[in-house]
């Protein structure tokens, strides 16, 4: 009898173990708020430094003024529209990029022939940087959207194709025995264990990709197009129009910190299954 009641009683011998249970720790509201303190020490220190001109106003404009250019540039000028070209432009780089990196990391890492064939040329082009072969790009494509395109897409492709490649190679091992000893078929064993097992691996590079594409898209239009916050900027350098420079940086900034969380995201919601250490 008694034995049934500590069989039954489970809850106090896991109490006698491991501690009295504690409940799921939830965030607390204030949490979020941790985020916004050093941004807004930041526009503090800033808005003192061009109040006291501790730095020329021609190198550090003050805050209103930057969101006064930044009014300017949306109602009388194109911003709107170069915002869009940029962003038209990483999507497609984006896109094309990691769908041909995930289709060719996961050939190379279901098949060691796939990746012999490939890697020596993979490795050499991988070493030699995207704006290196803008020249050349722009040679062959011009200097529109497509030479942008390539360029971003050849520097997304990389990261997310060894990332692939390397998450399928790093299958636990005990799963593909097991999956052997419940004589699953080879489309069973990668669909049900190989790509479920890598898919951690693969939607950390793209949320790395994601980031480096909208990093670039301002070199590359930069140094080749006529439109575009890349193009903004540098024209921007040249007119010495810091507001509006200062304007398309904090832009910038804005959206790859959107793009990043909502990558972070998808990210949880797709490995919702794995559980991890939240700090």
């Amino acid at each position: 009898m008694s034995n049934t009641a500590e069989a039954i009683d489970g809850s106090a011998l896991v109490g006698r173990a491991g501690g009295p249970a504690r409940p799921a720790r939830r965030p607390r509201p204030t949490q979020p708020l941790i985020g916004i303190i050093l941004p807004a020490i930041i526009i503090a220190l800033w808005q003192v430094a061009a109040s006291l001109a501790w730095i020329d106003r021609v190198f550090l404009p003050a805050p209103l003024t930057v969101v006064t250019a930044f009014w300017k540039m949306l109602t009388k000028q194109n911003l709107a529209l170069d915002f869009l070209a940029s962003v038209k432009i990483v999507g497609q780089a984006f896109l094309y990029g990691s769908i041909a990196a995930v289709g060719l990391g996961i050939a190379a890492g279901l098949s060691r022939k796939v990746e012999q064939f490939f890697g020596p040329t993979f490795d050499t082009i991988r070493h030699i940087p995207g704006i290196a072969w803008l020249p050349l790009i722009v040679l062959w494509l011009g200097i529109g959207a497509p030479a942008k395109v390539l360029v971003i897409a050849k520097s997304v492709f990389f990261p997310v194709f060894l990332n692939t490649l390397q998450g399928i190679r790093n299958v636990e091992k005990n799963y593909i025995e097991l999956a052997s000893v419940l004589t699953l078929t080879r489309w069973q064993l990668v669909r049900k264990v190989v790509l479920p097992a890598a898919v951690p691996s693969i939607m950390v590079s793209l949320r790395y990709a994601a980031g480096l594409a909208w990093a670039l898209v301002v070199v590359a239009e930069g140094l080749s197009g006529l439109e575009g916050l890349g193009f903004l900027i540098f024209r921007a350098q040249g007119l010495l129009l810091t507001d509006q420079l200062v304007v398309c940086m904090v832009i910038i900034g804005l959206v790859g910190f959107a793009i990043d969380r909502s990558m972070y995201l998808l990210q949880r919601r797709v490995l919702r299954w794995k559980q991890g250490y939240d700090g």
